[in-house]
């Protein structure tokens, strides 16, 4: 099993593919298989790039995450060091006779083949034959469906039922005259699209110009959906003057008629001016409609600005409202604290000292031992953590756990009893005094409430006389000293100085508006004169104006007839010269996109001539790499079968030549049995002997050659061991020496 390493964290993939055909919309969808890209006939992929992460998110699905281990850093807890690796242990599900590769293929040399049966009427496709869905039979449950629609409605079931058999199951193309009744009918769909998602532009189809022809609608080519189409009254006389122009056009003398030149160039002219004027109206409507816009929006932002008028008005006028409140609140506050204050002191006018009414104080739920006051140095909020309970039994959960095991089952299991009536009598009878308080207590409520809830009865008469009590005398009003004489008259002076000056002022300002409106009042004069001199003055004025007038405006007709005349000059010059310009620009900018599109179809060009020979490079070397992968695996199979044979060959060998050795040597171990037997009974005592010594002679003498020549070899050798002893042990005992002394040295010093 191949296998191959990948360095960090590998994420599974997200969730499955696409929802399987004809599934229902459901809030959660469940994944769906690893290999349907494969097994599936109605799973659909876009593209390649789409089939080969379809297979990369399989394999993640499938494959097992392994960890290696790295044996340098096998014991490291660095994270640039990390002691193992993360591998994928490949696993093939898929059978070998599956076919791997994308379906998209088949579908596209279909389409090639049928825009090549378009241009060539003589290529024959073979005609797809469909399989037979069988409605009635096994796939019958397929085609009952509802829609999944999320308010309860009785839909009845979606069926489709089947038509007549037929061999093979081929569309008709050609229907019959009479009508039939519908085969399925959809009484209700589903989309998992919203319908704003859905609209697109309207479709056009693809159309061929024959040669020799305009049609004339392509001339509305240039409108497409939301600019010009649905068309409009603008669009409606745009046709309407282009089909004028191609009227025009069609009786424009033609240009190989030299006789016509002129007729010709005068109807250009003419069509030229009408269009110039039609050029100048929509100018002057595009004006207007622009002005009327500009009013609108200087209409709109003068209502917006007095709305933000009114509301910063609103707004100060509230802020002052509120301030107002305030104050008066404020006053109101400081009124009854003073009349609280005063009515403090009228109760002890005399300041005598009091001695405190310790009853009085607890039966007054507002005095100070209730509520005291933060003024005398009383604050109730000061040193409160001191109050807050801290305990390890309440604020841990171990404590609580060793609170609840502490208590007992009474407490952990409560169990509720019914409340016994509550006795308001002892046993001998007399009633308890919370019994008694509750009742005088009661008895006072309802009294308070009586009283409270009490309607005032209209007064009696009087029957009897009534002592009427005089109220408490008022404090006498203080009274102001009377001003003096001087001080009155100086006042008045004061006062008529003011007057003065505010009737000069005044007069002032109606001297300054005289000012400002002379001439109005010189023409209301000069309108309404009732003396006959001053008419006949203010006629012959009026004479001479007119006279003025009319000689001014001879002179500015003249000079607009002379204006008019050098700029329609002008103007015809500045209109040659700006068609000139126009038509120069036009070809200019018609030459540069030219060049343009040349030198982005030369680019294109270098760009797949590079693509097409990095390609053919890609695939020589991917063919060469596969030559040389084929050459290595014949190579190591060839190698394999060579060495398994000559290993074979070889085995066989060795088992024949020691079973042929075995044999002879049993032959020859006979042989000399036999021979050794028979000498053995031939032997006499000298033979023996003789036996004797040639073992001798042959084992024991070498044997004793050897042992002296080695002797003699390690005398040899000792003279160069006990000269080499000898230069070594003289140094390190000249080294030793000179230590022992310097330590003797050091020992002396420090006695």
């Amino acid at each position: 099993m191949s296998s191959y390493a990948v360095i960090g964290t590998v994420q599974g993939p997200a969730g499955g593919g696409g929802p399987s055909p004809g599934g229902r919309y459901r809030s959660g969808l469940a994944p769906s298989r690893a290999f349907d890209f494969l097994y599936d006939p109605l799973y659909a992929l876009s593209s390649e790039k789409d089939h080969a992460k379809a297979n990369v998110q399989a394999h993640l699905m499938c494959d097992k995450m392994k960890k290696m281990p790295i044996f340098k850093t096998m014991f490291s807890s660095l994270i640039h060091y990390p002691w193992y690796n993360l591998r994928l242990e490949e696993r093939n599900p898929v059978p070998a006779f599956i076919d791997r590769r994308w379906r998209g293929r088949a579908q596209q040399r279909q389409e090639v083949l049928q825009q090549l049966a378009r241009s060539q009427p003589s290529l024959q496709i073979p005609q797809i034959v469909y399989e037979d869905p069988e409605i009635n039979g096994r796939n019958r449950y397929k085609y009952f469906e509802r829609p999944y629609i999320p308010f309860h409605k009785p839909f009845p079931l979606n069926v489709a039922y089947a038509v007549a058999k037929t061999e093979p199951y081929v569309y008709p193309s050609i229907t019959s005259d009479r009508s039939r009744s519908p085969t399925s009918r959809t009484l209700g769909t589903q989309t998992d699209y919203r319908d704003g998602e859905a609209q697109t532009d309207p479709y056009s189809p693809e159309y061929v110009v024959p040669l020799g022809s305009i049609p004339e609608l392509l001339t509305l080519a240039t409108l497409t959906w939301g600019r010009g189409l649905p068309a409009g009254q603008a669009e409606v006389e745009m046709i309407e003057r282009a089909r004028e122009k191609r009227a025009w056009e069609a009786t424009l003398p033609p240009l190989s008629d030299l006789s016509q030149t002129e007729k010709r160039r005068k109807m250009m002219d003419d069509m030229e001016r009408k269009e110039w004027a039609f050029r100048e109206q929509e100018i002057e409507k595009l004006q207007d409609v622009r002005l009327e816009v500009l009013k609108k929006l200087l209409r709109r932002r003068e209502e917006d600005q007095n709305e933000v008028d009114v509301n910063r008005l609103d707004t100060h006028w509230f802020n002052r409202q509120q301030d107002k409140e305030e104050r008066v609140r404020k006053i109101k506050h400081e009124h009854i604290k003073a009349m609280r204050k005063l009515i403090a002191k009228g109760k002890n006018v005399e300041g005598k000292l009091e001695r405190r009414d310790v009853i009085r104080d607890y039966t007054d739920y507002a005095s100070q031992p209730y509520g005291p006051l933060s003024r005398i140095g009383y604050f109730p909020d000061n040193h409160s953590e001191r109050y807050v309970v801290k305990n390890h039994f309440l604020n841990t959960y171990e404590g609580l756990l060793e609170l609840e095991a502490t208590l007992p089952d009474s407490v952990i299991q409560p169990q509720t009893k019914a409340p016994k009536p509550k006795t308001t009598t002892t046993k001998e009878g007399f009633i308890k005094r919370t019994a008694r308080l509750d009742m005088e207590l009661a008895q006072v409520h309802q009294v308070l409430l009586d009283k409270k809830n009490k309607v005032k009865e209209p007064k009696k008469p009087l029957r009897f006389l009534q002592k009427i009590t005089k109220p408490v005398p008022r404090p006498p009003t203080p009274t102001l000293l009377k001003p003096s004489i001087r001080e009155e008259e100086l006042e008045l002076a004061v006062i008529f100085l003011q007057k003065l000056i505010r009737g000069r002022a005044i007069q002032n300002m109606m001297f300054e508006g005289k000012e400002k409106r002379l001439e109005l009042i010189r023409e209301l004069r000069t309108t309404h004169a009732l003396q006959e001199d001053g008419q006949l003055l203010k006629k012959a004025e009026k004479q001479v104006t007119l006279a003025l007038q009319r000689q001014r405006d001879l002179h500015e007709h003249k000079l607009s007839l002379v204006e008019n005349h050098l700029a329609r000059i002008e103007g015809r010059a500045l209109v040659n010269m700006f068609d000139f310009l126009s038509k120069e620009l036009v070809r200019l900018q018609e030459e540069r996109k030219i060049h343009a599109f040349a030198m982005l179809a030369e680019r294109e060009r270098r760009i797949r001539e590079a693509e097409e020979s990095g390609r053919r490079q890609v695939e020589e070397r991917r063919r060469r790499e596969e030559d040389e992968i084929f050459k290595q695996v014949v190579k190591v199979h060839q190698s394999t079968v060579d060495s398994y044979l000559e290993d074979v060959i070889l085995n066989s060998m060795e088992s024949t030549a020691e079973e042929q050795a075995r044999e002879e040597i049993q032959k020859v171990a006979v042989e000399i049995n036999d021979i050794a037997y028979e000498m053995e009974s031939r032997r006499t005592h000298l033979q023996s002997e003789e036996i004797v010594a040639e073992l001798v002679y042959g084992f024991l003498i070498p044997e004793l050659q050897k042992t002296s020549v080695k002797e003699k070899v390690r005398q040899s050798q000792r003279k160069h061991i006990s000269a080499a002893h000898q230069i070594i042990h003289r140094s390190t005992d000249i080294v030793v020496a000179q230590n022992s002394s310097v330590m003797g040295q050091q020992e002396l010093g420090g006695e």
